[in-house]
């Protein structure tokens, strides 16, 4: 009884904290930027699949730690895994696009790109059962030099976009762009709004803090140390993600990677999990459309 008391305590303490969006880019482990030069797309099809087990572990742990998320999910990975996708609907999560091959924008034209962001819309709603409203590029690959992307993720059918990483980085970024949920079309409610990944703001510079390689090349105690200022100190939520493939220490090892790719790839996979769940534990996470349902509704960023 004892036990089941200081868990409860825990979890009041937790759902009285200030929200933070938790978002999981749903791809395959040989799908990501770092492996382009060495995965053809044609090899796709015959590398062994480790999706569905590793986004199930994220399922479970989510329950364990009643938290939700938000799912971007490829529309490849929805074609070949619709059971997948229809449970993270059924467990209470926001299901959300990610394109449908994982291709850049800064490598497709307007009019593909509308075809792209549309299709895999339109995949995962007839798969999911659910309105997908929310987008998220490949690779963070939306910027100042193709913001036109924005107006044609609104011609698409999407309200949200989650695409802009407002740091300095040699595969992705966008510097100079706003901290907070801010509309590109320069007024609010016209459009789709941008919601960014979480950075943190120090002496005049910014430093990431929203995950992904990032996370695991940090220190836990860093990231505790991030985000609670970022929620306490400077009293805003913000959005942190992840991939399956980051819970998975085990997955096939790529032959003939650079040794960038492997560090960015492989670096910490065996403390992903552990550093879940202590983040799990620290901070109060819930779905993007809840914890920015009123920015998403035409308030001001």
């Amino acid at each position: 009884m004892t036990g089941m008391t200081a868990n409860a305590g825990q979890g009041t303490l937790r759902n009285e904290r200030r929200p933070n969006a938790l978002t999981v880019d749903v791809e395959e482990y040989f799908q990501v930027a770092a492996f382009e030069s060495y995965v053809a797309r044609q090899q796709w099809e015959s590398l062994p699949s480790r999706l569905e087990n590793n986004t199930w572990r994220i399922l479970e742990l989510l329950a364990r730690h009643e938290a939700h998320a938000t799912f971007f999910v490829l529309g490849w990975v929805a074609r070949r895994h619709p059971d997948l996708v229809r449970a993270i609907v059924a467990a209470g999560h926001e299901l959300a696009s990610h394109g449908m091959e994982h291709v850049r924008v800064t490598r497709q034209d307007p009019a593909t790109f509308l075809a792209d962001a549309r299709d895999s819309r339109l995949l995962l709603e007839q798969v999911g059962g659910v309105a997908v409203r929310g987008y998220r590029a490949s690779t963070y690959s939306i910027g100042k030099d193709n913001a036109w992307a924005f107006a044609t993720l609104h011609a698409a059918g999407y309200v949200y976009s989650s695409s802009v990483y407002p740091i300095r980085h040699d595969l992705y970024g966008w510097p100079e762009a706003p901290r907070d949920p801010f509309w590109p079309s320069g007024v609010a409610g016209e459009g789709v709004v941008e919601i960014p990944v979480a950075t943190l703001a120090v002496g005049g510079r910014r430093y990431p803090c929203g995950g992904g390689g990032f996370f695991r090349l940090y220190p836990y105690f860093f990231s505790r140390w991030a985000w609670r200022r970022l929620n306490e100190a400077e009293g805003r939520s913000g959005v942190f993600y992840f991939h399956p493939w980051e819970l998975d220490p085990d997955q096939p090892r790529m032959p003939g990677l650079g040794w960038k790719s492997r560090l960015r790839h492989y670096l910490n996979l065996s403390r992903m999990e552990g550093r879940m769940t202590a983040l799990l534990e620290d901070f109060r996470w819930e779905r993007l459309d809840r914890v920015y349902a009123g920015v998403i509704a035409g308030g001001p960023g």
